[in-house]
């Protein structure tokens, strides 16, 4: 088994509804993700990806499409709570808003990403590690061994 991972950067902004610290605040971060895949690599000499486990650059675009290109330059917010309100003054305005049904923290957003990947990855391919920092020094992971 061969591990494969891709890292990929996103600016978001986000706020956490009901929070006591200062991330109640709209704020945003640098965020970057590390995409770990794993699989048998290609032994197929007729494969045009022979030797692979799987394209880069297929990984991709399947990360830029589920993530990247949603949520890059948007605020999150929590459909559920109060900042919905502020969300739709938002749209109104001009500005990108991503509801989700979750508190948009870095431990929801690894959850919500995890499953969104693994139900677009080729069938033999497995998701096995996601790396999401917030800042420099913090960050979330999930680990498919852990679930």
């Amino acid at each position: 088994m061969i591990r494969l991972t891709k890292i990929f950067t996103f600016e978001t902004a986000h706020a956490l509804w009901g929070y006591d610290g200062k991330c109640k605040n709209i704020h945003g971060h640098s965020y970057k993700l590390y995409v770990t895949v794993k699989g048998i690599p290609s032994n197929d000499v007729n494969n045009v990806k022979n030797g692979m486990v799987m394209d880069f650059g297929d990984l991709k675009s399947i990360i830029k499409r589920l993530i990247i290109d949603p949520l890059d330059h948007a605020i999150i917010l929590n459909a559920l709570t109060e900042h919905k309100k502020l969300g739709e003054q938002l749209i109104k305005e001009g500005h990108k808003v991503i509801f989700t049904n979750y508190q948009p923290t870095c431990e929801n957003m690894l959850m919500d990403f995890a499953e969104k990947i693994q139900s677009e990855l080729p069938a033999a391919i497995i998701l096995a590690k996601l790396t999401l920092y917030e800042t420099e020094t913090s960050y979330g992971e999930w680990i498919r061994e852990d679930q």
